[in-house]
């Protein structure tokens, strides 16, 4: 069984990565989030770095936050990986598909660290990903669109398979992943959740050329 960390920004994809992993018999130990400077928001998606938290505690799994600038990300992440190599761990889990320069990103910053990178969705169908997503029991929930393709009604929904077929319907070529950043979800529940994350405050906003699902609080509750 590898010890591993995922890297981890909330979203679908990650999730799907994790669960993946850890049905393959992987014993993921932390999760790993890259924050801003301040500490406050995850760099992913720009989601508050307390809800990223929160999430990580209703998983059940260990989160490490680690701030950084936009000048130091690479060598900060480095540094990271190798303070997990330290603690025994062998392998990092990603959640990317088909972005061949992360991809390539990826693999960099995990060589000087020793740590195997493992990509458990990459050039999967990004439909079938989706689909596996939604038929394995997770729940997630639309939080970031890009202005120019998606409007702000989406924020806030479900992914389900009315939304997979409504982004269809716009014919703007969104992937149904949104790999190329047309949108991102945040999960709220799923098979390997031991609680529920409940959104309890919320407000729209936009940002330069994202519409923004601002979560202003969130709640823990029983998932049974």
């Amino acid at each position: 069984m590898y010890p591993a960390f995922a890297s981890w920004s909330g979203g679908k994809d990650c999730c799907l990565a994790l669960n993946t992993a850890k049905f393959e018999g992987i014993d993921v130990r932390y999760l790993f989030n890259m924050v801003s400077e301040d500490g406050q928001r995850s760099r992913s998606h720009g989601i508050r770095a307390a809800v990223i938290k929160q999430q990580a505690e209703a998983l059940g799994i260990p989160i490490l936050q680690q701030p950084t600038t936009d000048d130091a990300y690479e060598e900060v992440f480095i540094k990271a990986l190798k303070g997990f190599k330290q603690e025994g761990i062998e392998m990092g889990i990603f959640g990317d598909i088909d972005f061949e320069p992360h991809r390539e990103w990826i693999e960099r910053v995990c060589k000087p660290a020793d740590i195997t990178p493992y990509l458990p969705l990459w050039q999967a169908d990004q439909l079938q990903l989706v689909e596996e997503f939604i038929t394995t029991g997770y729940k997630a929930i639309v939080i970031a669109v890009r202005a120019d393709l998606m409007g702000k009604e989406f924020l806030g929904r479900t992914l389900d398979y009315t939304l997979i077929a409504d982004i269809a319907a716009l014919n703007k070529d969104i992937t149904p992943c949104g790999e190329a950043g047309e949108f991102h979800t945040l999960v709220i529940d799923g098979p390997i959740f031991e609680k529920r994350l409940e959104l309890t405050k919320t407000e729209i906003v936009t940002r330069m050329e994202h519409h923004f699902l601002e979560i202003l609080a969130t709640e823990l509750k029983d998932n049974k």
